[in-house]
Order: C-alpha cells, then structure tokens, then sequence
C-alpha cells in the first residue's frame, strides 16, 4: 500500500469520496447519500470535511462541525482493505485538531447502539459513552425504518 495523506476534501476527490460513502455505509437513508453530504457540507464549515488518501483514491473520510455549543463527527468511514492500521484513529485526530482551533471544547457523537464494533473503537481512543438519550425529528418526511433518525 501506499503512504496515506489526510487532507482537507477537494472537489477532485467527490467521485472517490461517494464510492467509499456509499460501499461503507450502504444502506442509509436517501437523505445521507454521499452526495446530498457533499454539497450540503460545501455550505457549511467545508474545511472540516476530511479525506485519507491513497494515490488519488479517497480511502477514508470524516466530517466534523462545530455548532457553537460543542462539535460534532458524521461519518468517519475507512475502506475495508484500510482498517486497523491506524487510519481511523489518524482520520479522528485530523477532525478534533479542526474543532480545537476553532475553539470547540467538547466533541460528541452517535453511533447506533448495536454497532458494538464501532462503538468499543471509539471507547479505545478515549471516547466515553454517556448516559443520555438521542432524539430526532425529521423536518422534511418521516424517521426511516429504524426510528432512529439515521
């Protein structure tokens, strides 16, 4: 494999970027396809969208936000072939690095509660669940077939 560069997102890199979204996280909702995710993230704090890259092609990627309160990860995808070499925790560093210079003091995120694998990777870079309860509400159509908003 090749040396893995973490960047900022590139428009050149939206073609790359859709194909891991979409293989990494088939399935979601129409409103989270990688495309809506791109252009709304273009509007919005578009310097805290990450790409990993091998060569030319996007091998992983994060979104991160701050809304003033605290900041938020979406997102965070690494390529099957990728996985467990550290590109995740690299990818996470990149995007609490982004909110901390923007003042940001705490991080949070939500992860569907049966993914245990995804929710001990983030226990083991220093992420605690917490003993809260996420809600949603959809403003344009209703919660997908989970109920969960995702």
């Amino acid at each position: 494999m090749s040396e893995i560069l973490i960047r900022p997102y590139e428009p050149r890199d939206h073609d790359s970027l859709v194909r891991l979204w979409a293989d990494v996280f088939h399935g979601d909702p129409p409103r989270n396809a990688p495309e809506v995710m791109i252009r709304n993230k273009a509007r919005v704090q578009p310097e805290l969208l990450f790409v990993a890259l091998s060569g030319s092609e996007v091998v992983g990627a994060v979104m991160a936000g701050d809304d003033g309160t605290r900041g938020w990860i979406h997102h965070l995808a690494v390529s099957p072939a990728y996985r467990r070499g550290g590109l995740g925790t690299g990818l996470m560093e990149t995007a609490e690095r982004g909110l901390k210079a923007m003042g940001c003091p705490k991080v949070n995120l939500q992860v569907r509660a049966r993914n245990s694998t995804v929710v001990e990777f983030y226990r083991s870079i220093g992420y605690q669940v917490e003993d809260l309860v996420s809600l949603g509400k959809m403003l344009n159509g209703p919660l997908d077939q989970d109920g969960d908003g995702e």
